[in-house]
Order: C-alpha cells, then structure tokens, then sequence
C-alpha cells in the first residue's frame, strides 16, 4: 500500500513537470518527453532591471526582467540564499511561456532557471558570455 501511494505520488509529480527525474535505490530515473514538447518551453536570455524582497517572506524575491522586446515579473524562492542585489543587472535564463502564477498577491509569468544540489546549493543558470538579452535558449 505504502508503495503504491508512493509510485502514485511519483507519477503525478511526472504529469506536474513532465521532466521529473527520481531516485530509487540508487538508481535515478527520468520520464522522457518527445522533442515537440521540448521545442514548446521558451526560453531566453533576460536582464534583471530591478529586484526587490516580497515583504514578510524570507525566500521570496520579485524580479522584473527584460527580454528586449518585452518585461515579465518572476518570483522566486531564492531569498534565503541570494540578496535581491545580487541579480540585479545580471542576465539569466528564464522560461518565458508558463502559465502566470500568483504567489503572495503578486503575478509570476516568467522563471528563472537554476541548477539544484541542495536546498542550500542553487546557482541560477547565466550565459558563459556576453549575449543580446532575449535570445533564445535552445
């Protein structure tokens, strides 16, 4: 019972995010998409012209980005990591076409990317060099 609950939970958890990776046993398992459903996630280079704490949130930044030919709003968990100072005027990566999404009353229709070791290890993801802010990222 506590196994299918758990093979449940991972399933949906692969349906949520299409490109869940799992541990089980030592063995690290990924659900494989078609390269149509990769090609749907946008992403681009976008600067980050101002950056600021949600207020009465310990993790939650608000970052106003600019892609060039237009701006999007993310909110991110990484405030107990960085400084809202620490992005700004940098580029990142960002996933441009997810559903908006309210958290805390403020809008988020935009994500940055990072790569995850740990709850205390997360680096977001920037260009090696310098590039046009709202290239795509392929």
């Amino acid at each position: 019972m506590i196994l299918e609950r758990f093979y449940s939970c991972l399933r949906l958890h692969e349906l949520i995010t299409n490109t869940a990776g799992f541990m089980l046993f030592g063995v690290v398992e990924f659900s494989e998409i078609d390269i149509s459903e990769f090609k749907r996630i946008e992403m681009r280079v976008g600067k980050v012209v101002k950056a600021e704490r949600v207020p009465g949130t310990d993790r939650l930044i608000r970052l106003e980005v600019d892609f060039r030919d237009f701006k999007k709003q993310a909110i991110t968990g990484l405030g107990h990591l960085y400084s809202p100072e620490h992005f700004l005027d940098k580029e990142y990566v960002f996933v441009v076409n997810l559903k908006p999404r309210k958290m805390r009353g403020l809008l988020s229709d935009c994500m940055i990317l990072a790569a995850v070791a740990s709850d205390d290890k997360i680096v977001p993801i920037a260009p090696e060099s310098v590039i046009d802010v709202g290239a795509p990222v392929t």
